[in-house]
């Protein structure tokens, strides 16, 4: 009898184990998941910025300064890697867009062209695009970075190989200002 209570203990010691480990796989592969989908839509964003770029290019020639910031931010936000890099060279490239899209509007012949229009609506659907998988990742890494803290699975989690994943967060102070909108028509 005592040794059938042992069995059975071990038994559901084990299956608890496989459960736990099978759940964190599925966590770990989920969080994979969230990061290539932040990939993929960073890669259409990097897609579109050369056309904007060269769309704009001819009608704003003197603003030669602006285009090439927003293409060396491109450059450097190409080589980046993991969450925190990327973080950091995406918010630089956000930052030359902005640049770019603001001296763009002071163009009327820019505000008219439809391949203008039609870019920076690409690249606006992108940016929130970006958005919901930076989401999507950060619930599920926290989901999964929970899941191996606590009690009883981080007593096996780190020995099995899992080790926390990295949040997507905003590095610059500035990033979390509250944008100024002003509406008032000037002369």
């Amino acid at each position: 009898m005592l040794f059938i209570l042992f069995f059975a203990i071990v038994a559901v010691l084990v299956l608890w184990i496989v459960v736990s480990y099978n759940g964190l796989v599925r966590m770990r592969n989920q969080v994979q998941n969230g990061w290539r989908q932040i990939d993929v839509q960073l890669k259409r964003r990097h897609d579109l910025i050369p056309n904007l770029v060269n769309t704009v290019r001819g009608a704003m020639d003197f603003e030669r300064d602006t285009l090439t910031a927003v293409m060396d931010a491109r450059a450097r936000a190409l080589t980046a890697s993991g969450p925190v890099d990327v973080a950091q060279k995406e918010q630089a490239l956000s930052g030359a867009l902005g640049r770019l899209l603001a001296v763009a509007e002071n163009y009327p012949t820019l505000k008219a062209n439809e391949n203008v229009k039609m870019l920076q609506e690409e690249l606006s659907t992108t940016e929130n695009q970006v958005g919901f998988a930076r989401q999507f990742y950060n619930d599920i890494v926290t989901r999964y970075n929970t899941a191996q803290q606590v009690f009883p699975t981080n007593m096996f989690a780190a020995s099995l190989g899992f080790t926390p994943a990295e949040l997507f967060e905003i590095t610059s102070a500035g990033e979390r200002d509250v944008p100024i909108v002003d509406l008032s028509r000037k002369a």
